[in-house]
């Protein structure tokens, strides 16, 4: 099992945010298949909303707002082709989707790719690549870019294939970026606020566990780890666990997500922790239609909500 390069980011450290960046070297944070026929939208013309891609582990799906459908959005993921780079998929896309064939001016596009994180208070614009290259390596051919977390005092900083950005910029006449993870660090950050004990969250996408914590209004720590298989999932929980100091007894563990072997992961957790839950998108959003909709990851469930929101 092998640790993925990411950034840790925590406050007992005692170090500031750029200091720790350039200390843990080795350290880098976190960071369906196609349906048979292609969904059709029922939009406005009078105030087209924006179109999502969301690119992840070798996957890519499309999605927008729609006031016609039961669920609210639409929702179509692409089979992504081996042998091709991403880029190259989505161009493939264009030609063959018929939801991207709507008029559309304007795109967010949400990117799973490690992430450094540093605090507001330490970041510059313009050393963004400089701190971004020095913690994470192999990332060549990449643009770096940044996403603001103003409630949680952090930067983001993430990098995109430069084919890819392009084929997106050529696309659209307004284009927006973020981390995929950017919603779901937001939502659950607000979730945080019930209750008195300390929560550790674990979000399972593309293969990955983000793990993370907050205090007050920042993050305590967050980390990814490359796997998708349960023991080393309990492993690395564990890990984060113990090294935070939580609470077997009093503190939480919260598990969201595409979860290995959901009832062996959950077993194995709670023979250390007490209290692990995991959090259900249908009970948290009240049945919400969008939960409904089979395949739809979490952050993209805590996007759009935001969105209608």
């Amino acid at each position: 099992m092998q640790e993925t390069g990411n950034k840790i980011f925590t406050q007992a450290t005692g170090q500031t945010g750029t200091q720790a960046a350039v200390n843990q070297q080795s350290v880098h944070a976190g960071m369906e298949n196609a349906s048979a026929s292609s969904p059709t939208l029922t939009l406005s013309a009078k105030k087209m909303p924006r179109l999502t891609i969301r690119v992840g582990n070798r996957t890519l799906s499309f999605s927008a707002l729609d006031a016609g459908s039961q669920a609210g959005i639409v929702f179509e993921p692409y089979t992504v082709r081996s042998g091709i780079s991403m880029a190259a998929n989505l161009r493939e896309a264009f030609r063959e989707i018929d939801l991207l064939r709507n008029g559309w001016q304007r795109a967010m596009v949400l990117v799973n790719s490690p992430v450094l994180m540093v605090p507001v208070d330490e970041y510059k614009d313009s050393l963004k690549e400089v701190f971004f290259k020095h913690a994470i390596t192999g990332r060549e051919g990449e643009t770096v870019m940044s996403a603001v977390l103003p409630s949680l005092n952090a930067v983001a900083v993430y990098s995109i294939n430069k084919d890819l950005k392009l084929v997106v910029d050529d696309h659209f006449a307004d284009v927006r970026f973020t981390h995929v993870c950017t919603p779901v660090w937001n939502h659950l950050y607000r979730r945080s606020f019930t209750g008195v004990r300390m929560k550790l969250y674990a979000y399972f996408h593309d293969k990955r566990i983000d793990v993370f914590s907050f205090q007050q209004n920042r993050f305590k720590f967050t980390n990814s780890f490359d796997t998708n298989l349960a023991p080393d999932a309990v492993y690395f929980i564990l890990n984060v666990w113990k090294q935070l100091a939580f609470d077997n007894r009093r503190d939480e563990l919260h598990l969201v997500g595409e979860l290995p072997k959901r009832d062996e992961l959950v077993q194995e957790l709670r023979q250390f922790i007490q209290n692990v839950y995991v959090i259900n998108p249908k009970a948290e959003f009240n049945r919400a239609p969008i939960t409904e909709i089979k395949g739809l990851p979490y952050d993209l469930l805590t996007h759009f909500l935001k969105s209608q929101g």
